[in-house]
């Protein structure tokens, strides 16, 4: 279908209006993402431009290193004056200039783009269509649609992500005499790597990567002579589900999972996951049978070895639709090349030193619909300076804050083979259910505010990893549920307990988990006391603040039980109340299903219809309320 024209276009915004109109800085840039898969003219994020003038090599190297495939810019964002096409138009001419250092091509480009300005006085956003690269004049939108809230089910219903790990130790050569010479041969070796991911006898094999209890599809293989390189993806012809299952052209769909939880889709980490494995055939049959040949090629002179370690690891998106073949071709295949040569060229200055130890990880931040590659040195510890510097330049391009450590290696999406038949050897391999209040019914309060946890945790309870900590460790899972760490052992270390309380049964509060929290994270924690559970709805409004501000969860200690606090709904009016509340007590499998509709996550009322109060069986209460680290 041909694009509309841009008298009857409509701008769709799938990323929050605050993203666009945040940072009114006079002449900040922001390119606007799409994607080939989408209808024209839809904005899925913004990514600012961090490089002055603006520098466009080192953008386009950023963005070919932290934009999957399946995802492109499709314009520019400026804040202007008065004058909004003239700045639209800056914009314009700086995303074509953008896209094309991307491509890495000279032509003209004639795709219609996206052109908007942000007045810096009125934050009033106006978007223009640029029809091509030769005419200079934009066209006014008429129509601008903000989807926000159908955004993730938008993505990730109709999408699938590809993950694919290759893990390469390449060798090269170089004269003994001519260290110079190391950099080219370096060069031809990578070059040589990427003619092999094209080659007729090379072979993927693309398989589900979450396995589902019952009927699982058989993996699908995919051979190099069969591959179609080079073709625009989002004008291949997509497969209507049915007509897959009786062509001999496998969508992306095969491999995806029929039906999941309603909470459970809306989001990357929980989106379908095929999982690429690549294969060099070296043992197809000769017509022709023959012995074994061995070629020796001596070395003219002394010559040098040196073996780089090359661990590359993609994630790319594709509609359900997309032939699984096409997807592969032209959209995992590009991603392995271009990670490449961005691995060789953080390399290269380090060839004949100690090379930087390089690992790829894969986020979701809040905010951000699609995931994004990082590459972090290794060398250097998560709190050292450089390594900070390097995340506070990714929170300033993704628009995040500077206090949350939102792009820490802890936060990456999971993509490990969740599959008995093999082995799990993955950085995180927790069976731990996130974000478990998600979906839950309402908290009954009428007119009330709910203010919640951000970000994500991780649901710690009773009898996980087949130990029985049942009428003793809730408050152990409580702080596990703020973090992932063994706590006794840092409690006799800081002199607060005696070396036998390692391994005992004894019960820790609210003390104790600010003194593991303050030793092992910095993290410093405010508590409050309380002489009854009835007094705590009076400290509703300080509780939502924390929630709003702080954003981190609370531990409740009550006589001998625990629990996490996740969020409170507050009407000011009435003051009626409920608190968010994730128990630790419960001791069933990681059933979402059944730890909602048990009650063990949801919202408690202050007091119910019956007059009754969740809090009011115990005598005494402390909240242990974790102030937020001022870092990235």
């Amino acid at each position: 279908m041909a694009p509309p024209s841009c008298e009857t276009a409509t701008v769709r915004v799938l990323c929050p209006k605050l993203l666009l109109s945040s940072g009114n800085q006079p002449g900040a840039l922001q390119w606007l993402i799409g994607s080939p898969f989408f209808p024209p003219f839809t904005v899925v994020s913004t990514f600012r431009c961090i490089h002055q003038s603006p520098d466009l090599d080192q953008e386009s190297d950023d963005l070919r290193k932290l934009l999957p495939k399946g995802f492109e810019v499709i314009g520019g964002l400026i804040v202007g004056d008065s004058d909004a096409e003239k700045s639209a138009l800056e914009a314009v001419r700086a995303a074509r200039r953008l896209r094309k250092s991307i491509s890495e091509g000279g032509e003209l480009d004639d795709e219609k783009i996206v052109g908007a300005s942000v007045d810096a006085g009125t934050g009033a956003i106006h978007f223009f269509i640029s029809k091509t690269e030769k005419l200079a004049k934009l066209e006014p939108v008429a129509s601008i649609v903000y989807e926000e809230d159908k955004s993730g089910k938008y993505l990730w219903e109709n999408g699938c992500l590809l993950h694919c790990e290759l893990p390469i130790k390449l060798p090269f050569y170089f004269p003994a005499s001519s260290p110079s010479e190391s950099k080219k041969m370096f060069s031809e070796a990578v070059d040589a790597v990427i003619t092999q991911f094209k080659e007729p006898n090379v072979v993927y094999i693309a398989e589900t990567l979450k396995k589902a209890s019952g009927d699982v599809p058989k993996p699908v293989v995919l051979r190099g002579k069969d591959f179609g390189f080079g073709a625009d993806a989002s004008n291949i012809n997509r497969l209507p589900a049915a007509e897959d299952q009786v062509s001999d052209i496998i969508s992306c769909s095969h491999l995806c999972l029929n039906s999941k939880p309603a909470a459970l889709v809306n989001s990357a980490e929980n989106a379908d996951k095929i999982q690429i494995s690549l294969m060099l055939n070296r043992s197809e049959k000769s017509p022709t049978s023959g012995a074994p040949v061995a070629e020796y090629f001596p070395a003219m002179e002394e010559a040098r070895v040196i073996v780089v370690d090359l661990n590359l690891d993609v994630l790319t998106y594709a509609p359900k639709e997309l032939p699984l073949m096409h997807a592969v071709s032209n959209l995992v295949i590009p991603a392995l090349v271009d990670q490449l040569y961005s691995l060789k060229k953080i390399i290269l200055p380090h060839l004949l030193m100690e090379h930087p130890q390089l690992r790829i990880y894969h986020f979701n931040p809040p905010g951000v619909l699609h995931p994004i590659t990082t590459i972090y040195e290794l060398n250097y510890g998560e709190t050292e300076m450089k390594q900070v510097d390097v995340r506070k330049s990714l929170h300033m391009r993704l628009g995040l804050p500077l206090d949350r450590p939102l792009l820490r290696t802890a936060n990456a999406l999971d993509l490990s083979v969740n599959d008995d038949s093999r082995s799990n050897t993955k950085k995180r391999g927790s069976i731990q259910l996130k974000d478990v209040h998600i979906g839950i019914p309402s908290s009954g309060v009428s007119e009330g505010v709910a203010s919640v946890i951000q970000g994500s945790y991780e649901y710690y309870h009773y009898l996980q990893d087949s130990f029985d900590d049942s009428g003793w460790g809730c408050a152990y899972r409580s702080l596990q549920t703020i973090i992932s760490w063994e706590i006794q052992q840092t409690l006799v270390e800081i002199g607060d307990k005696d070396p036998s309380f390692v391994g005992s049964r004894e019960w820790i509060g609210a003390i104790e988990l600010s003194f593991v929290l303050d030793k092992l994270l910095g993290v410093s924690c405010k508590i409050m006391n309380f002489r009854s559970g009835s007094e705590l709805p009076e400290k509703c409004r300080e509780l939502a603040l924390h929630f709003e501000t702080q954003g981190t969860p609370i531990m409740i200690g009550g006589g001998v039980l625990a629990y996490t606090l996740l969020g409170v709904d507050y009407d000011e009016g009435s003051g009626d109340c409920a608190f968010l509340i994730l128990d630790p007590h419960y001791t069933g499998g990681e059933d979402h299903k059944k730890i909602v509709n048990g009650g063990w996550c949801g919202w408690k009322k202050a007091i119910d219809n019956k007059g009754k109060s969740f809090f009011l069986h115990n005598k005494f209460y402390n909240l242990l309320l974790p102030q937020r680290p001022n870092m990235v």
